[in-house]
């Protein structure tokens, strides 16, 4: 396989890398790093060049709004985009619910260096609810990387629900702040978002959290959904790893969500 250029913008040390335990070094453990793989040399320089002083700008705004937490929608990540990001573990969740509300459960698929290596369904609900079955799922991400941070590789959560994603990194924090209450009245799945955030908040400078589209030919997405119907099909109630060794093919001709 060709070697890949690695540009770190913001990190311990900034600059250009060619082999990924280097720039794992100076992105492990740092707020806000912000860094990318490349196919040449000549890409990566381009990119170092003219990403530098754009990250630079952005982060001094972000000094300013970035605890405010406004509810902005999160970027939503290609396929291409995914690839190209150089975690070490990247965990894929899912949550089904048919009806809604009703029969739920959720789904995640772990990669570790590009690969496909568990997958996992479960948390069925007989009155469960979209929400609350992506929610579980995100939960379930956040657990796997912990044990992942404790083993020094670098994670990124990739989930199809915005509301999921803005719960946990964004509202959760000012509805903590006041009294966990809101002005529009009752906040949804209170217990479980709290549980789910005070996980975060310890996790939060040391993995990402990132939205991708669902059903656009993520093939982590798809086989997340593939377990989340699993589960409501198995009514699983635990969480459960899928038995290897896996065929994704059969996996993803499964019914999906």
């Amino acid at each position: 396989m060709a070697n890949k250029f690695y540009v770190v913008w913001v990190g311990k040390k900034t600059g250009i890398f060619t082999d990924w335990s280097t720039c794992q070094a100076q992105v492990q453990g740092h707020a806000g790093a912000k860094f990318k793989s490349y196919k040449t040399r000549f890409e990566a320089e381009a990119a170092f060049r003219g990403g530098a002083q754009e990250s630079l700008k952005k982060a001094k705004t972000k000094k300013t709004t970035s605890r405010k937490y406004s509810g902005n929608s999160p970027k939503t990540y290609s396929a291409a985009e995914i690839e190209d990001l150089p975690f070490h573990t990247k965990i894929f969740t899912d949550g089904g619910c048919e009806p809604n509300p009703g029969k739920a459960a959720s789904g995640m698929a772990v990669y570790r260096e590009g690969k496909v290596e568990e997958l996992w369904f479960g948390l069925f609900n007989p009155a469960g609810t979209n929400n609350t079955a992506e929610l579980n799922a995100l939960h379930q991400a956040l657990q796997t990387a912990e044990k992942e941070l404790a083993n020094q590789s670098t994670v990124a959560i990739f989930c199809d629900s915005k509301y999921s994603i803005q719960c946990i990194t964004q509202w959760a924090f000012n509805w903590e702040k006041k009294g966990w209450k809101k002005p529009g009245g009752e906040i949804k799945n209170l217990e479980l978002i709290q549980n789910i955030f005070g996980l975060y908040k310890r996790l939060q400078s040391k993995v990402q959290v990132l939205h991708v589209n669902g059903h656009v030919g993520v093939e982590g997405n798809e086989l997340a959904d593939r377990m989340s119907i699993h589960g409501i099909e198995s009514q699983e109630a635990g969480f459960v790893c899928y038995p290897c060794p896996l065929d994704l093919k059969k996996i993803l001709a499964l019914r999906a969500g």
